[in-house]
């Protein structure tokens, strides 16, 4: 897919971020302003949201991402209509994000709006953080070519998108949605309709954990936040958590889970039955060849020397290399 016109229902933060993403990697894209206003209200927001996408721009220029004088060019990339004009814009769109609130009237609004007005064939994707695909297909024309697509704030600087298709989503339709996000420059990743996705799950219990131990008095907020930065983040920053599991080993995992289980008395902490499967069929990692991950045939020393690169290069990063005496 090249050249594809990008629409976004929605003009809010969310659409203002996917506009710069697209528009960096050379995207026309247009926002549609989803809300009834009068022409003072529309041209007040209109104005504010193509200034704000400058101001970023311009922020990106100076972290190096472009020459300044490239702004301009970029910024022109992008537009803002309000409902007026919005039968237009969806007619001509190739791929159409709805970037309303989070409220399902809103989102009912919108996706009739896009049904109306937009090409059968133009992919349509809600990026609600909270809604399954399943619970909006039905409100889509033509389901086949719906989807959820989960960017994460900033999402003009975060590489993940998480795609999520619902039962009704036609294959092709996630594999075109998926090609056209690594042609700008993210990483898109696949997982079922299911609550949370991947790292709102993650980070809900691990955010819950953090305030949970404040709260018990285990450690100040700034010190969970130097462990989590310099810890928990710098090693994840490099591993990912199931290969850090198998880095380590499973049986490890399995062994500080039972103790956690019963030292706190919170079942939460209890291994999952996949990791009791993988320690019963010899699948325990790096050492074992098999794992989460399959290492068969992998130059193993190789491997572990480029990760441990890695790490040296976060050190470097975060100005925390060791200090030699």
């Amino acid at each position: 897919m090249s050249g594809e016109r990008i629409v976004s229902v929605g003009a809010g933060r969310m659409g203002r971020g996917m506009a710069i993403a697209f528009a960096y990697a050379g995207h026309e894209v247009v926002l549609v302003d989803a809300k009834v206003r009068d022409a003072d209200g529309f041209a007040a927001l209109q104005d504010t949201a193509l200034q704000e996408i400058a101001q970023t721009l311009h922020s990106m220029a100076g972290f190096g991402m472009m020459d300044s004088d490239e702004v301009p060019t970029i910024a022109a990339r992008v537009t803002c209509v309000g409902l007026d004009e919005s039968a237009n814009a969806l007619a001509q769109a190739d791929v159409i994000f709805e970037g309303v609130p989070e409220v399902m009237d809103a989102k009912k609004e919108a996706f009739a709006l896009i049904s109306t007005h937009a090409r059968t064939d133009a992919i349509v994707a809600s990026t609600t953080s909270t809604i399954l695909s399943n619970d909006l297909q039905g409100l889509v024309m033509h389901p086949e070519r719906f989807l959820n697509a989960h960017w994460l704030n900033p999402a003009f600087l975060v590489p993940l998108v998480e795609l999520s298709p619902g039962d009704a989503t036609a294959p092709d339709t996630t594999e075109r949605l998926k090609t056209l996000l690594e042609g700008i420059g993210k990483v898109p990743v696949i997982c079922a309709a299911s609550p949370g996705y991947i790292v709102p799950r993650i980070q809900m219990l691990a955010m819950n954990e953090a305030a949970r131990m404040v709260e018990e008095g285990v450690a100040t907020a700034e010190d969970m936040d130097k462990a989590t930065k310099y810890g928990f983040g710098f090693r994840f920053a490099i591993l990912g958590l199931l290969e850090f599991i198998d880095w380590g080993g499973g049986d490890i995992l399995y062994h500080a889970s039972n103790y956690m289980e019963h030292a706190t008395g919170q079942d939460r902490f209890a291994a999952p039955q996949i990791v009791k499967d993988n320690m019963a069929n010899g699948r325990n990692g790096l050492r074992d060849g098999q794992g989460f991950l399959n290492y068969e045939g992998l130059d193993v020393p190789a491997y572990q020397q480029e990760r441990l690169a890695a790490f040296v290069s976060m050190l470097r990063h975060l100005k925390k290399m060791p200090k030699k005496g």
